[in-house]
């Protein structure tokens, strides 16, 4: 009885293990054959890889007012925490008593060219660093790769990735163009309300930021005057609390006085 009672443990343990060989094998067939989840693993290696670098871009731009490395600028330490920068005089006139001349009359262009710079290279490796990992999973591969564009839109950032991949395994092949990755961000929210700022400044010689809050209460503004005539604006999102600080000079002593 008790040989009789382990022969049929050894087979019923036997059975178990063929099922779940058969069960990893068909899982193992529906991964390689499915085209949708190749898709979803390129698009999610990446979003992993690029994404933190693009929003660190768009914080060091949005504290420097719209530039990486500003031309025209104001140091100072505005004691928020950020210690002190190089900030982008975005209107400037060296006179008294008119105002102020924008600088940046396409701040939206201006701050999409200055994220492509300068995350050019990492796009790049990127790209290259998915062919790598397609081709240690199997895949035999062969890609092109084209460049990229940064898109600003509200509540996001789009990167455009433009190239082609061709995977083949198991006789199955599949050719992939163009990835677009999405970060989310009030980025493009703030530059529309700093270029009405400008506009007001370098028409009017002053802005309300009391009367633009009280209509659009999802904006906080900041300005502060310095003793040198300079005013330092920050325009924060109320809710994700993302911040686009920038500097002006004009009108340092409005007419009459």
């Amino acid at each position: 009885m008790n040989k009789r009672g382990q022969m049929t443990i050894f087979l019923i343990i036997g059975i178990i293990l063929i099922a779940i060989a058969i069960i990893l094998f068909f899982l193992n067939k529906q991964d390689i054959l499915n085209p949708n989840q190749i898709e979803v693993d390129k698009k999610e290696f990446l979003q992993t890889c690029i994404e933190e670098r693009i929003t660190e871009t768009v914080n060091l731009i949005a504290i420097q007012g719209g530039s990486i490395n500003p031309t025209l600028k104001k140091t100072y330490d505005l004691e928020d925490g950020l210690g002190k920068k190089n900030i982008s005089i975005l209107c400037y006139n060296q006179n008294f008593y008119t105002p102020c001349i924008n600088q940046e009359p396409m701040l939206v262009n201006h701050v999409r060219e200055e994220i492509e710079k300068n995350i050019s290279q990492d796009v790049k490796q990127c790209f290259d660093d998915l062919v790598i990992s397609l081709n240690k999973k199997g895949f035999e591969t062969s890609a092109l790769y084209k460049g990229f564009e940064i898109k600003l839109q509200p509540d996001k950032v789009i990167l455009e990735i433009y190239g082609e991949i061709t995977t083949t395994r198991t006789d199955e092949t599949k050719k992939e163009k163009d990835f677009e990755i999405i970060v989310k961000s009030k980025f493009y929210n703030l530059i529309i309300v700093a270029q009405e700022i400008l506009s007001q400044e370098a028409r009017f010689c002053h802005f309300e930021n009391l009367g633009y809050m009280l209509f659009y209460k999802n904006f906080n503004i900041d300005k502060f005057k310095t003793g040198d005539f300079y005013t330092f604006y920050t325009v924060e999102d109320r809710d994700s609390q993302e911040k686009f600080r920038f500097a002006i000079r004009g009108c340092a002593i409005p007419p009459g006085i």
